[in-house]
């Protein structure tokens, strides 16, 4: 018993000893301006369908759609914003390529 407890001080303090050794560096200006440029269209898109859930009464006031038809709206919302989203990500991916291709001939070339 004495053995268990000595192994696991001696663990625990050897484990403080390499989290004090391993701690990371702080976020410098750099990262929390990553964040921040990463954060934003978060914040956009939570904030656009906060909206459309508060537009939601109003449109089935105007319209009078069942209740099907109140949930085809939010979820054709979000999926026809995602399917932009890929479409705009296999753009850039394309073209990333494209240049890539460009620089690389340019250098043989050259």
């Amino acid at each position: 018993m004495d053995k268990i407890e000595n192994r696991t001080a001696n663990e625990q303090k050897r484990m403080g000893e390499e989290a004090a050794i391993e701690a990371p560096a702080k976020a410098g200006a750099r990262e929390w301006l990553g964040l921040g440029v990463l954060a934003l269209p978060t914040l956009l898109m939570s904030m656009d369908i906060s909206v459309l859930y508060l537009a939601l009464p109003h449109l089935a006031a105007d319209l009078a759609p069942s209740s099907t038809q109140m949930l085809w709206m939010v979820d054709i919302y979000g999926l026809a914003r995602e399917a932009f989203t890929v479409g705009l990500n296999t753009i850039a991916a394309t073209s990333a390529v494209l240049a890539l291709l460009v620089a690389a001939s340019a250098f043989s070339a050259a």
